[in-house]
C-alpha cells in the first residue's frame, strides 16, 4: 500500500469496546488481509507512524504487529522502500474436510471454558480458592525460575508425592511411601501408565457396567478385551465376573463412590473382589475419582488400604476436588509394579508442570486443601438439597450420586436426544445409558452435576430440562401412536 488511507488499510479497523487487544486486533487484520490476497505479495504496507496516525494508537503497538508479521514470514522489511507482503507466502495449514475431533464425542465439553450447569466431571467454578492458589502459584514460578535447569523427577515433585502420601495416610487410609507415589496429568495419565507397565495387550479386564465410557476405551485402545460386569446395591457383582471372565488380568472399579450409580462397595464384595485378584495374580484397578469428597458421612477406605492391597493401583487425581485445569493426580504403585510403572514415566511419559506441582505440595502442606474440601462438602451438600427439591416433584426417580443426580426416565426414552437439545441451550447434562455396554442391561436417564448450579441459575437451568423432558415425552408418545396405526 503506496498510500495508507487505499482500499487494504482501510480494513484494518479497531474495536476499542473489545477484550481483543488492540496489538491482537491489528495483527490479525493483517494477517486475513494478506492471506485472503486483498494485500497481494509485494504491496507495500503503511509506515508504522502513518498507520498509527490513521488508527489512534501507539506507534509501538504497529510495529509489535508487523514484527510478529515478520517472523511468519508475512511481510520484510525492504529497507528505504518500506515494508512489504513477502512474495512467496509460506505454506498454510490445509484445511480438513472432515475435522478429526471425532474421538472428543465422548469427552466432556466444553473445553478450556467456563462448565455449563449440570455438567459432569467439574468441580463449582465459583467456589475455587484463587486468591490463595495465585498466591501459592506466583511463588512457585519464582522458586522454579530459579532453580537448576536439569531435567525434573520424572515420577513428579518430591515434596508433592510425600504430602499426597501424608494425605492419603489419614484421608483414605493407604500406607505408602512416597516414591510409590507418581504424579500424573490427571486419572488418563496415570492409566495409560498402568496399563503399559502391566504389559497386558490380549488380556481379558472387567469393567462396571455401568461404567466410565473412557475407561473402557482406554483398555481397548491398549489392546485388551472388555467384559462388563453388573453393578448392583453393592456394588461390582463380583460373582458374575468370576463366573464369565476368571481369567481376567485387569479389574477396572471405582470403589469408593461408584462411577455413575454412586454406591460404594460393600464389605463382602471388597473382600471377594480382593481374594479373586491374590488368586488369579490380576490387578485392580482403584480408580477413587471423588477421593473422600463424600458428602453425606465419612467415605470408606480406599481399596489400596490394609490387608489384600499388594494387587492393587490406586489412581485419584485433583479434577474433581480442586479442578480439571490444574492438570494434575496420581498414582499409588504396589510395591511389586513399582519399578515398571516408575520406567515407563520415565521412558515415556513423565510428570507435568513442575510449577503446579510446587504450588500444590504448599497448598497441601498449609491445610488450604483440607480446608477447601470442608467447604466443599457444605456447599454441594446445599446445592444438592436444592436442585433435588426442584426437580423431585417433577421427575421421579430422581436419585443422589457423588456430586450429582440421576434422573431416571422411562425405557423408552432416547437420553441421547434429550442432552443433544439440551446442549443447543446452554446445559450440559449427561445421557445414563451411554455409559452401559450391552443393550439388554441399558437404563435411560439423565446424569445430572449439582456442582454449578446456583441460586442464580437454579430455576432457569431446571426449567429447561424440565422443559426438554416433557416435550421429548409428548414426541415419543405421538410417534408411538403413529408407529402403531
Amino acid at each position: 500500500m503506496i498510500d495508507p488511507m487505499e482500499d487494504g488499510s482501510r480494513q484494518i479497523t479497531v474495536e476499542r469496546t473489545s477484550s481483543v487487544p488492540i496489538g491482537e486486533q491489528i495483527y490479525t487484520a493483517i494477517r486475513q488481509a494478506i492471506l485472503s490476497g486483498v494485500l497481494p505479495p509485494g504491496q507495500r504496507l503503511p509506515s508504522g507512524r502513518d498507520l498509527a496516525i490513521q488508527l489512534g494508537v501507539a506507534r509501538g503497538t504497529v510495529r509489535l504487529a508487523y514484527d510478529r508479521l515478520a517472523a511468519e514470514n508475512l511481510v520484510f522489511g525492504a529497507g528505504p522502500a518500506g515494508t512489504r507482503i513477502s512474495k512467496q507466502l509460506p505454506p498454510q495449514p490445509p484445511s480438513l474436510e472432515n475435522p478429526l475431533d471425532g474421538p472428543l464425542v465422548g469427552f466432556t465439553r466444553p473445553y478450556s471454558s467456563a462448565p455449563l450447569p449440570f455438567q459432569m466431571g467439574v468441580p463449582a467454578n465459583d467456589a475455587f480458592p484463587a486468591k490463595t492458589w495465585t498466591r501459592l502459584k506466583a511463588n512457585a514460578v519464582r522458586v522454579d525460575a530459579s532453580g537448576f535447569t536439569t531435567y525434573a523427577d520424572p515420577r513428579g515433585e518430591p515434596h508433592l508425592r510425600s504430602q499426597i502420601a501424608s494425605h492419603l495416610a489419614v484421608s483414605r487410609q493407604i500406607q505408602c511411601h512416597p516414591d510409590q507415589v507418581i504424579i500424573t496429568s490427571g486419572y488418563r495419565h496415570a492409566l495409560m501408565l498402568a496399563l503399559t507397565a502391566l504389559q497386558v495387550h490380549g488380556r481379558r479386564a472387567w469393567i462396571e457396567e455401568p461404567g466410565y465410557p473412557l475407561g473402557k476405551r482406554a483398555l481397548e485402545i491398549l489392546g485388551m478385551k472388555t467384559h462388563p460386569v453388573p453393578v448392583d446395591d453393592e456394588g461390582l457383582c463380583v460373582e458374575d465376573g468370576m463366573m464369565r471372565a476368571p481369567d481376567a488380568a485387569v479389574a477396572l472399579v471405582s470403589p469408593g463412590q461408584q462411577a455413575p450409580l454412586g454406591m460404594p462397595l460393600s464389605a463382602a464384595r471388597r473382600r471377594a473382589l480382593l481374594g479373586w485378584a491374590d488368586a488369579q495374580r490380576a490387578w485392580i484397578i482403584e480408580d477413587d475419582y471423588l477421593g473422600e469428597l463424600q458428602i453425606d458421612g465419612r467415605a470408606a477406605p480406599a481399596l489400596a488400604s490394609g490387608s489384600g492391597s499388594e494387587r492393587v493401583i490406586h489412581i485419584g487425581a485433583f479434577s474433581k476436588t480442586m479442578s480439571p485445569a490444574l492438570g494434575l493426580g496420581y498414582l499409588v504403585a504396589p510395591p511389586a509394579l513399582g519399578k515398571q510403572i516408575v520406567e515407563v514415566a520415565a521412558v515415556l511419559a513423565p510428570s507435568p508442570n513442575r510449577t503446579t506441582q510446587l504450588a500444590l505440595g504448599e497448598f497441601l502442606e498449609s491445610g488450604h486443601f483440607l480446608r477447601h474440601l470442608r467447604q466443599m462438602k457444605a456447599l454441594y451438600r446445599e446445592r444438592r438439597t436444592n436442585t433435588l427439591a426442584y426437580l423431585s416433584n417433577a421427575l421421579r426417580p430422581v436419585a443422589t450420586s457423588g456430586l450429582g443426580l440421576i434422573a431416571y426416565l422411562p425405557q423408552v426414552t432416547n437420553d441421547i436426544a434429550i442432552v443433544g437439545e439440551a446442549r443447543k441451550r446452554g446445559l450440559a447434562p449427561s445421557a445414563l445409558s451411554s455409559w452401559y455396554v450391552r443393550p439388554e442391561r441399558v437404563m435411560p436417564g439423565l446424569m445430572l452435576s449439582i456442582t454449578n448450579i446456583r441460586d442464580d441459575n437454579l430455576k432457569a437451568a431446571c426449567d429447561s430440562i424440565l422443559s426438554i423432558v416433557e416435550n421429548t415425552d409428548a414426541l415419543e408418545h405421538r410417534e408411538r401412536a403413529l408407529s402403531g396405526l
